[in-house]
Formats: structure tokens, sequence, C-alpha cells
């Protein structure tokens, strides 16, 4: 892949550069079956159905899926999150969440908790990423019916241990949703060994497709009561939404040329390899750690170097502004941060960093050791000045 001339460090927003095939594909769709999928028996159609399943099947093989069908698309996580919370929660419901959760998770968690009079438990997890399973075990009641953390923080970069959640929801009897936005496509995932019910996935980060795109496996144990109403060319004689899977998740005309850059991102992710790809971010962020922990005034958020993480470092610079370094790393150096709060103050909360925010640095699957090298010479001039 040709690099561009700007240092990206923000894939864990949106993966950049995309890999070629990514739109190609969607060009392909533009300029040869862009009709309706499932709208029609002409043949554009019929295509047009056949590149949106084998998009299903390559998530399933990432994810080890076994019917493609159990994966519904949405237009992003927090699309997908929302249809798992607000489609499974009844009023009384109780429900296990973490304290590094994203706005994604947090905000219809609160939203149905002044609703309709939910309970949400927020299970302590330290300034290194590490959960507390003791009080995972005492938080169950009998009334707990779901179980959702994300795998990964998008501010700490630690990730949980989705074995033990899993195995504990699924003792208790409760439903199991994990919020894979930054783990997808960059850190092995198996529904069935983690005991995941619910999986919610972005198109655009790990998976290297556009934005726009995402989804969200259901386990066929699972039947959530559907939040998007109208058609799917499917039963169009019944007054309520289908009961066949995907169909009755996946109301309105379908993202084909974005689920076709998805497929084509997804396809690239099994080429390359998961773990492949986590081992070489994991080493580049290991670099990143190593050099700015030897900077002045400059303090790492999250696990201690050598710990498991996903592609992502946050760090502050003692009586500097989070926004001013984002801000002289792109003018002065070309190289794109995120700076601020990330959509989590729970994970703020947990890092002690909800008074200014954070720097987040983040790598992508072709990030170069150069590419390193001049950030870490960029932050070098800049903790320095």
């Amino acid at each position: 892949m040709k690099k561009q001339s700007v240092i990206y460090f923000d894939h864990a927003a949106t993966s950049w550069p995309k890999p070629p095939t990514v739109g190609e594909a969607m060009m392909s769709i533009l300029n040869g079956q862009a009709a309706s999928a499932g709208r029609g028996s002409h043949n554009m159609a019929l295509q047009a159905g056949r590149i949106i399943f084998r998009a299903r099947q390559a998530l399933a093989t990432l994810f080890h899926i076994s019917n493609p069908n159990d994966i519904v698309f949405t237009s992003n996580t927090t699309s997908a999150l929302n249809l798992a919370i607000k489609g499974w929660l009844k009023p009384g419901d109780h429900v296990i969440a973490t304290m590094v959760e994203h706005n994604s998770v947090r905000r219809p968690l609160e939203y149905l908790k002044r609703t309709i009079g939910i309970q949400v438990d927020y299970v302590t997890v330290d300034g290194l990423g590490q959960l507390d399973m003791e009080e995972v075990r005492n938080s169950f009641r009998p009334e707990t019916t779901l179980v959702v953390c994300s795998h990964g923080s998008n501010l700490l970069g630690s990730i949980l241990p989705l074995h033990e959640i899993g195995h504990l929801a699924r003792e208790h009897g409760a439903v199991f949703l994990v919020d894979a936005a930054q783990t997808a496509g960059t850190y092995p995932i198996d529904v069935a060994e983690m005991g995941i019910d619910l999986l919610a996935f972005p198109g655009h980060k790990g998976l290297l497709g556009p934005q726009g795109t995402g989804g969200l496996y259901i386990s066929p144990h699972v039947e959530l009561e559907p939040i998007l109403h109208g058609g799917t060319g499917s039963q169009s004689e019944e007054l309520g939404q289908p009961t066949v899977r995907p169909d009755r998740y996946e109301a309105g005309t379908a993202n084909t040329v974005g689920i076709a850059g998805l497929a084509a991102g997804v396809n690239a992710v099994l080429e390359y390899g998961v773990k492949q790809i986590y081992e070489r971010q994991w080493l580049l962020i290991q670099k990143m750690m190593e050099e700015l922990a030897g900077m002045p005034g400059v303090s790492l958020i999250g696990p201690k170097r050598g710990e498991p993480r996903t592609g992502l470092v946050s760090y502050n610079v003692a009586g500097r502004d989070a926004a001013e370094i984002a801000f002289l790393l792109d003018r002065e150096y070309g190289i794109a941060v995120r700076a601020g709060y990330h959509c989590t103050p729970l994970g703020h909360m947990t890092a002690g960093t909800s008074a200014g925010g954070a720097v987040r640095a983040s790598v992508g699957f072709d990030t170069t050791e150069e590419e390193v090298e001049a950030f870490v010479l960029a932050m070098r001039q800049i903790s320095a000045q």
C-alpha cells in the first residue's frame, strides 16, 4: 500500500488508508451491481444480494460464527450496541458493565435507566486496565439479564478477559454483549470459545472497511426486539417485522457499496492474519511506550510495557494541555493523533485524567517503524519545550 505524506496515528478512531481492494470493490458495485439487494428478482439485485452474503461469510470466518445469517449489518458499532441493548432489556432488568465503557454503551444504558427503570452496576477497573473479577462475581443478582463490556479500552488500551467474563455470564444465565470496537480485526475473537452472545463491531476500524459500516452478531439462542421497523423485501404482506434472520433486524435498503468495501477489508485482515496484525501493532506500541516513558514530564496511561494491549497508547505531558500537544504534532510535524476525552468519561475517571483528557496515538496494520521513529522525535522535541 502506498503511504501518504501525513503520519496517521488515529487508527483507533478510523483506519486509514484502506487497502486498495476496498475502494476497488466499492467502485465495482457503483459501476456494476448498484441495485437494491432483496428488492427484486432481476440479475443486478441478485448479484447485490450475493455480495452482501459473501460479506457475512467473511465475517463469520473471522469471528468463528456458525451461521452467517446471525450477523446483522448496521451503520456502525453504536447502532449495533443500541440494537443489542434496547432490543434485549426490559423494565426492572439489571445490567453489569465496566468502568471503561464508551458512551455508545453508557448512554443507552443510562437512557433505559431513566425511561424504563433498568438497574446498572459499573464494575471497577484499575488504572492499568485490570478488571476486578471478584466484584463482577458479586454483582450478579437474580434480575441480572445482561453483562456488557468493552473488549479493548479506547483510552487505556487494556484488553478484558472475555473467557472469564463470558463464563460467569453463562453460569448466571445472563446474556454477554461485547463491544469489539477496538479489537475486531486486530485481536483474535471466537464467539463460541469466549461465550459471546452479542458482538458489536465497526467496519471502519480494524476491519479496514469504509465508514458507515458495522454489525452485530446475535447468537441463535438470543432473540432481540427490533428497534427499527420497515421494509425488508421479505414477508411484505405481514404487518410485523419478519421473524427470519437477518431480515428481522435489517429494515430499509442495505448499504451494498459500503458492505462490499467492508468485505474487501475483512478479506485483507484474513489474508494478513489477525494474530500477526496484533503482534506487529503490539511491538510498535511497545517501542512508543519505551521512548515516551523516558521523556521529561510524560506520563503513560494503561497497562505497563510488556503487558497485552491494543494498538494504542494514551499519555499526558505535565503542565501541557492534551489538545495543545495534538495541535503541535499536526501543525509542526504532520502527525495525526487524537486528544480529549475519547467519548469515554468513565475511562478517564478510571485513569485519573478527567481534568484534561489525554493524547492518544494509535497504529494500524501498515504503520511503519520509520513513522514511529518520526513520532518519537517529534514528541521528544515537544516535551522539551
